[in-house]
C-alpha cells in the first residue's frame, strides 16, 4: 500500500490551454478513491498522469512521499487495469497473469504461488488453461484484475474497467471489486463516468468537470451536501431537482405565485440569481413534521416496480418526486406536495456554488 498526493497538477497539450487545472488531492494508504465525471472532464488523463503514461505540465505527483514526475511507469510500482482488458489472445489465463512477473525475472515457484492465490481470490482457478477468446467479458476482466494483483503493487489504477459489461454483470463485478479491496486493503484509484459505481465503491469521490475537482469528499457528503450545482446534478438517479428561484420577504419564490417558507438554515443567503435544489426522495405527498408544502400538478408518472417517479409542475418549473409504488395520482391532477425543509439547498446560479 502507498499514499498518493497530487500537488497543483496541470496538463496542457499546447503549452497554453490547460486541460487539467491545478488539481490538489491527497489519497491515504489503503483508501479507495474514485474519479468521476462526464466524458472529457479529465479523469482518465489524471489517472494516466499518476501512472506515468501522460506527461505532467506542472505540479507534482507523489507516491508514498516520493516525487515521481520523471519516473517511467515501470518504476512507479503501480498496476493498471484497462477498460479493454488488454489480454494476450494467444496465451492462456495462467500465462497472461504470469507474463509481467516473468519479464521481471521472478522465480517460477513464486510466480505459480502468486497466480494461484490471485486466481482463487477471483474464482478463476478452474479455468487457467483457457484462452481469453473462450471467456465472457466478466471473466476477462477478472483475469486483467488478477494480472494486476500478482504484481503486488503499491497502487492499483482502474480505468473504467466495467464499461464494456452489461448492466447485470457490472453490478456483480462492482460487488466483487469492493470485496477485493476489503480483502487486500490496497490503495485503489478508480475512474468511471458512472456515478452509481462511484457512490457504491468509494471511500472518497473526486467529482471532476472540465479539468477541475468540483468536490472531494465521502459519498454521503457528495450526495447530501453537494458543494456546487454540477455535483448536485451529476449525482443521484434521478438527480437533485434544480430550479430557478428568487428570494422575497423571507420566502423562496418558485414563480407563478408559488412560494416556500425560507428554512432557518438558509436564512441570510443572498445572490443575484439563485437555484433551488431538493432530492426526489425529500418530496412527499403527505404532510410530515418539518416540511413545507406547495400546490402542484402531476405531469407524468413512471412506475418502476418498487417505486414510482412522479414529475410535477411546481411554479414555473418541473420537479421529480420519488413516491411509493402504489401512487395513484394521474397526469393533470392537482395536489399538495411537501418538501423536507432540512434537505433544501440554494446555489448561486451564476457561479454554481452552494450557499
Amino acid at each position: 500500500m502507498a499514499s498518493v498526493e497530487l500537488k497543483q497538477v496541470v496538463k496542457s497539450y499546447d503549452g497554453k490551454n490547460n486541460v487539467i487545472h491545478g488539481v490538489d488531492l491527497s489519497i491515504a494508504h489503503g483508501e479507495f478513491v474514485v474519479f468521476v465525471g462526464p466524458s472529457g472532464c479529465g479523469k482518465s488523463t489524471l489517472l494516466r498522469m499518476i501512472a506515468g503514461l501522460e506527461g505532467i505540465s506542472g505540479g507534482d505527483v507523489m507516491i508514498d512521499g516520493k516525487r515521481v514526475n520523471d519516473e517511467p511507469p515501470r518504476s512507479r510500482d503501480i498496476a493498471m487495469v484497462f477498460q479493454d482488458y488488454a489480454l494476450y489472445p494467444h496465451k492462456n489465463l495462467y500465462d497472461n497473469m504470469a507474463f509481467g512477473l516473468r519479464l521481471r525475472g521472478t522465480d517460477e515457484t513464486e510466480i505459480k504461488r502468486r497466480v494461484m492465490d490471485a486466481a482463487k481470490l477471483l474464482k478463476i482457478d478452474h479455468m487457467l488453461e483457457r484462452k481469453p477468446g473462450a471467456l465472457s467479458g466478466g471473466q476477462r476482466q477478472r483475469v486483467a484484475i488478477g494480472r494486476a494483483i500478482v504484481r503486488q503493487p503499491k497502487v492499483f489504477l482502474f480505468d473504467e474497467p466495467l464499461s464494456n459489461l452489461d448492466a447485470q454483470l457490472r453490478g456483480e463485478m462492482r460487488s466483487e471489486i469492493k470485496k477485493l479491496h476489503q480483502r487486500l486493503g490496497a490503495t485503489i484509484i478508480y475512474v468511471t463516468h458512472d456515478q452509481v459505481e462511484a457512490m457504491t465503491l468509494a471511500d472518497r469521490i473526486a467529482v471532476l468537470s472540465a479539468g477541475r475537482v468540483m468536490q472531494y469528499a465521502s459519498p454521503s457528503e457528495i450526495y447530501n451536501q453537494p458543494a456546487a450545482v454540477f455535483v448536485a446534478g451529476f449525482t443521484g438517479s434521478p438527480p437533485m431537482n434544480l430550479v430557478p428561484c428568487t428570494l422575497s420577504g423571507g420566502q423562496i419564490d418558485l414563480g407563478a405565485g408559488v412560494t416556500l417558507p425560507m428554512p432557518a438554515a438558509l436564512g441570510g443567503k443572498t445572490a443575484a440569481s439563485l437555484s433551488f435544489g431538493i432530492r426526489p426522495e425529500n418530496i412527499a405527498l403527505v404532510s410530515s413534521a418539518g416540511s413545507v408544502s406547495a400546490n402542484a400538478q402531476v405531469v407524468i408518472t413512471e412506475p418502476l416496480g418498487a417505486e414510482t417517479l412522479v414529475t410535477f409542475q411546481v411554479g414555473n418549473s418541473e420537479m421529480v418526486a420519488r413516491c411509493a409504488a402504489n401512487f395513484a395520482g394521474k397526469a393533470g391532477e392537482r395536489m399538495s406536495i411537501h418538501l423536507a425543509s432540512e434537505h433544501m439547498h440554494l446555489f448561486d446560479a451564476a457561479s454554481g456554488v452552494h450557499l
